[in-house]
């Protein structure tokens, strides 16, 4: 966290503590993110305290806890600076995250249904939009990865074999629901100004608008093997969505991928 503050949040203006309403921003792509992210800590943490021989109900507390308290840490981090402000629309993602992991261990006593997220490396054509890109999310693969919505895909995918048991189906193979959006080069609409009211960037003509998918997925969890070592790069992977035939329902149209990511 240290770490973090010195890297990111000293090299913004500072205030006292506030709060902003956030929650029409980037068409809720980033509170998607944020469950994932708390929902991810905690499983993580889920595995990690595997090994201190705890018992099940402490292990699922406290790894649930970690990743909404770390998140927490970031909101209060957030509230100080000029530029942001604690946002409980991001605490309520946080919660939900958190919740999901919990909810899902107290009840099944397994993770039958997982969050992943998938990126591809969005470009254009159009220069302006191109350089409004870069300007917002970064030139980089991983630092867009992180920060351009229009490339971000997150998906709530299901392990059908844990809720049909007596069915012939592999243990591995999952059913993803995923959404995306694009469009987005602003975080309420497509226009920016500066503080002496000239139009830095103007593109309505740029619609704003949100996809859903539908495919196959691996649940890396299910391979077996006696290896701590792949066990724990199959866990890591696994937060990861496998790139699979997919179907886009978009613009109220259906489009097929034979390969998504």
């Amino acid at each position: 966290m240290a770490a973090l503050y010195m890297a990111w949040y000293k090299n913004y203006p500072q205030s006292s503590f506030r709060t902003f309403n956030d929650g029409a921003e980037w068409m809720q792509m980033d509170k998607i993110g944020h469950t994932y992210s708390t929902y991810t800590m905690a499983l993580y943490n889920y595995e990690l305290w595997k090994t201190t021989g705890l018992p099940h109900k402490k292990r699922v507390l406290i790894a649930g806890l970690t990743g909404f308290t770390y998140q927490t840490v970031i909101e209060i981090l957030d509230g100080f600076s000029a530029e942001w402000g604690w946002s409980w629309s991001d605490v309520a993602a946080n919660t939900t995250g958190s919740g999901l992991f919990i909810a899902q261990e107290f009840l099944w006593n397994d993770q039958r249904i997982k969050l992943k997220t998938s990126f591809h490396d969005k470009h254009y054509d159009d220069l302006e939009l191109e350089n409004r890109s870069r300007q917002l999310f970064g030139s980089s693969t991983a630092e867009k990865s992180l920060k351009d919505y229009n490339g971000q895909t997150y998906w709530a995918t299901t392990n059908l074999k844990s809720f049909f048991p007596q069915s012939t189906l592999p243990d591995w193979l999952n059913l993803a629901i995923g959404t995306g959006a694009e469009g987005l080069f602003g975080a309420r609409s497509n226009f920016n100004q500066n503080e002496n009211g000239q139009i830095l960037f103007n593109r309505p003509d740029v619609k704003r608008s949100r996809q859903w998918y539908l495919a196959p997925d691996i649940d890396l969890s299910k391979i077996k093997t006696k290896s701590k070592f792949i066990k724990t790069g199959l866990l890591v992977l696994n937060a990861l969505k496998f790139p699979a035939p997919t179907i886009e329902f978009h613009n109220n149209k259906l489009k097929w991928h034979w390969i998504y990511f």
